[in-house]
């Protein structure tokens, strides 16, 4: 990753939100009738969660040492441990597909207490070391930060759309068998 400009470093974990962004964009206008809560969800939860931890899990066990070096961290016996912190993420993610709102709010919210733990770590090591590194500041910070809170919002969105059986247009269920 060190020969990589440090703008591409630091804008590539972008793409685990921008990707699933769009899809949901264009899901929600193929599917009218479908609640947008319930598409953004699947989305947000496959494509950012999922497949962005499923990335960074790949990426501690495959190069430890160049993802703390990208992180401007020391090498230690921890990345194994944030390798697989980061595939149960992507297991909620992934589960995502078939869960519930409310089984959703729950993976938003385990994914804020490490994601949101992370980012705290990385303002830290910016204000009080300097670090400047690409895996420190700028995409995945917007990361940590963003893919819980945005998870969460969605799914509590959608948790109070079923309970009371309305969809975003107002309408009630009986009007959208199909959710």
């Amino acid at each position: 990753m060190d020969t990589l400009p440090y703008g591409i470093q630091t804008t590539f974990p972008l793409l685990f939100m921008l990707v699933p962004a769009l899809g949901a964009l264009l899901s929600c206008r193929r599917n009218p009738d479908r609640p947008a809560a319930e598409i953004w969800q699947r989305w947000w939860a496959i494509g950012a969660l999922g497949i962005g931890s499923l990335w960074i899990t790949l990426a501690f066990l495959a190069a430890p040492d160049g993802m703390a070096d990208t992180i401007g961290f020391a090498h230690s016996p921890f990345q194994f441990e944030i390798a697989f912190a980061n595939l149960a993420l992507a297991a909620l993610g992934f589960r995502g597909a078939s869960a519930s709102p409310r089984e959703r709010l729950t993976s938003g919210l385990a994914a804020a207490a490490f994601l949101w733990g992370a980012a705290v770590g990385h303002v830290h090591q910016w204000f009080a070391h300097g670090d400047h590194a690409a895996g420190n500041t700028g995409g995945i910070l917007a990361n940590d930060v963003l893919i819980p809170a945005v998870m969460i919002a969605l799914a509590a969105r959608d948790v109070r759309r079923t309970r009371t059986g309305h969809d975003r247009t107002g309408r009630g269920r009986a009007a959208h068998p199909a959710t």
